[in-house]
């Protein structure tokens, strides 16, 4: 797949995810809903299942990322992420660092917000 496709794919995707664009997770998947299928139906012969599965990653990243921002505090974090099941060290040290939404959108949240949430929230995917 060439790079300019997948740096035209990414500024679009960061378009519709920008965390400070005032609109919850289910608003954001339905506007990825909008436009991923077509951009995977046109891609879809290619033989790059890895790129497809790092994108699919880094569009999750994104998203936890945007819920994070959404929460703001550490304790709405704190208090969010119990409510998602998270375990108590998790949601303690994620609301610890409650500025650092991009790193902090990584590891740990992994476990509060697996892929079957995003899948519940209705995000396509490309893998």
């Amino acid at each position: 797949m060439a790079d300019k496709a997948l740096k035209t794919f990414k500024q679009r995707i960061r378009q519709l995810t920008r965390r400070s664009g005032g609109r919850n997770l289910s608003e954001i998947a339905e506007r990825l809903r909008a436009y991923m299928p077509g951009w995977k139906a046109y891609f879809q012969l290619a033989q790059t299942p890895k790129v497809f599965r790092e994108l699919d990653e880094w569009i999750r990243h994104r998203l936890r990322a945007v819920q994070l921002k959404h929460w703001r505090r550490g304790t709405t974090m704190y208090r969010e992420l119990k409510a998602m099941g998270a375990s108590d060290e998790d949601a303690r040290k994620v609301a610890a660092n409650s500025r650092g939404w991009w790193r902090n959108s990584r590891m740990r949240l992994n476990r509060a917000m697996p892929i079957a949430y995003f899948d519940r929230l209705g995000v396509p995917r490309l893998s």
